[in-house]
């Protein structure tokens, strides 16, 4: 019987909860300065979403999904990305109904089947944003922005802002017949994936990892050679509101991102020294995926930040925070009668809002003192049988080992401070 983790995925740590949470406060710090909204959407969606949303074949969808029938026979599916979740709660709720731009955040496991290694895993964690409602590119703008500030809210550098453009409906076409003719005479020469994305997605081919380095890909067509007036219209804007903004990009011809709802803006921020999984944030506009789903066209833009990676990061560059475990006490008793008043107190300590322990264990004085010190506790409060029969307590300072008798029902008050 194996009953290790499943591969893939990992526990999280009590030594580890506090780089976590340093990661989620600054979360939900930058968005409530941007005026984003958390939601929380369910684990599994029908399979159908995903398919729909994020697209029939992609790599997500034909090879990593976790997808399974459930006792009703409905293909239900662990949800691989949030995006499509997002849009389908916006829907759902209409939560389109009291404004014109709805702001959402969410932080989340998300499951893709994939081949675990540093900085990817079966079960990860995002923090992404939506911005459903409005096509202006000041959101777009906005929406890297947010990337850029929450990340370096987070003490971490060298990091690397790269925006692309991948057109529209009106002229992703003609940049598809273009790269079809460009490759047309060199499928021999592209891994089996990519051989399939020539027909079905080629746009994918530029951001395949095996045939990235190999000489004829610098030669491919560049989209901003096939743009509609819209399309550079609004790549323009987002670049100058970013050097507005003061915020260092370069475009990168080759980014396509990895999901099909993309349009338009697209852009990645990557951590460099963490190799082949350096992109710790990327996102783009998804005009087209609201209505694919189900809806009214609707203009929207969003991101997902992968927690892992970001540790990773911050481990890196020396950034994730060292707390130390404190406590206000640590009760010591000897004896039953004093193991009962020590309980009394401990309940009334942690209901003052201190925080307090003792020994359950029933093990000697000197056991117990040692157990305090380890606990980092400002004072151990110690009772015996004298403090029993004169209703009082020694109290300890474990800093300095000063010690003195406190009336019982002073000693609250006394460790708070008061």
């Amino acid at each position: 019987m194996n009953i290790n983790a499943p591969r893939g995925t990992k526990d999280i740590l009590p030594e580890q909860i506090a780089s976590w949470q340093f990661i989620e406060n600054n979360i939900r710090d930058i968005c409530r300065r941007y005026g984003y909204e958390e939601i929380r959407t369910p684990i599994f969606e029908h399979t159908e979403l995903f398919q729909r949303g994020i697209g029939e074949g992609t790599d997500v969808v034909d090879k990593e999904m976790y997808t399974f029938e459930d006792r009703g026979g409905r293909s239900i599916t662990l949800r691989p990305e949030n995006t499509a979740s997002a849009v389908r709660a916006y829907l759902q709720n209409k939560l389109f109904a009291d404004k014109s731009l709805v702001k959402l955040f969410y932080i989340g496991s998300m499951f893709r089947y994939d081949r675990p290694q540093a900085g990817r895993l079966r079960e990860f964690h995002q923090f992404g944003i939506e911005a459903l409602g409005e096509k202006n590119p000041a959101v777009d703008a906005e929406v890297i922005l947010l990337a850029v500030d929450f990340l370096k809210s987070l003490g971490l550098n060298n990091l690397k802002l790269k925006i692309n453009t991948v057109g529209c409906p009106k002229c992703r076409p003609v940049y598809r017949q273009k790269l079809q003719h460009f490759f047309s005479d060199k499928l021999d020469e592209l891994c089996h994936d990519c051989q399939t994305r020539f027909d079905k997605n080629p746009m994918r081919i530029l951001d395949c990892k095996t045939d990235h380095d190999k000489d004829f890909m610098q030669d491919a067509p560049k989209i901003k050679d096939c743009l509609c007036d819209e399309c550079r219209e609004h790549f323009d804007s987002v670049q100058k509101l970013l050097k507005a903004a003061e915020v260092d990009f370069t475009i990168d011809d080759r980014l396509v991102r990895g999901l099909d709802y993309y349009t338009k803006t697209a852009f990645e921020i990557q951590y460099p020294p963490l190799g082949a999984q350096s992109a710790v944030a990327g996102g783009g506009r998804y005009d087209g995926l609201i209505e694919e789903i189900g809806g009214s066209p609707t203009p929207a833009v969003g991101f997902a930040a992968g927690i892992e990676r970001i540790l990773n990061a911050l481990e890196m560059q020396g950034l994730l925070p060292n707390v130390e475990k404190k406590s206000d006490a640590f009760l010591v008793a000897v004896g039953d009668e004093a193991e009962t008043l020590a309980f009394e107190l401990l309940i009334k300590l942690r209901r003052a809002g201190l925080i307090a322990s003792m020994d359950f264990a029933k093990r000697s004085m000197k056991a117990q003192m040692k157990q305090a010190g380890k606990s980092n506790a400002k004072f151990a409060l110690i009772i015996g049988e004298d403090e029993v029969n004169n209703n009082t307590v020694t109290v300890k300072n474990l800093s300095n080992s000063e010690q003195q008798n406190i009336a019982i029902d002073k000693v609250v008050g006394f460790v708070a401070g008061k």
